[in-house]
């Protein structure tokens, strides 16, 4: 499994980019798609819309079952990723590339783990 260090994660398996300018990133990591297994479908918000930290923004299909995706902190979505409704299985492919949203105007940040933090959450995960 990857963890890159220049992302955050959270606990529930999303991972965060901040781009600056209290705007940020948002994709699943390598240790989630790897436990979902072939993803055939993704749900995401619309562009505009409002999120609640902690609250379900979409969800992602794969041959065993559905995820929900969670917003790690309050803001609004700034941009989707287009690309992965037409082709889900780029998540599968390449999960730190295959970002999902962006968002801005972040506030409410949940509490995020560093990649060694994360690392060590996926393997009490695991056992």
């Amino acid at each position: 499994m990857e963890y890159p260090k220049y992302l955050s994660y959270s606990s529930t398996h999303e991972w965060v980019e901040d781009l600056g300018d209290n705007k940020a990133r948002i994709g699943i990591s390598d240790f989630a798609q790897h436990s979902m297994g072939d993803i055939v479908f993704v749900n995401l918000p619309e562009v505009g819309d409002e999120l609640l930290s902690g609250e379900s923004f979409g969800d992602v299909e794969s041959v065993k079952a559905v995820s929900e995706l969670y917003s790690p902190f309050s803001g609004k979505v700034s941009a989707i990723n287009e690309q992965l409704l037409d082709s889900p299985e780029l998540i599968n492919e390449k999960p730190y590339e295959s970002w999902m949203l962006e968002m801005e105007d972040i506030s409410d940040s949940e509490e995020l783990l560093d990649a060694d933090a994360y690392e060590a959450l996926c393997d009490s995960e695991e056992h």
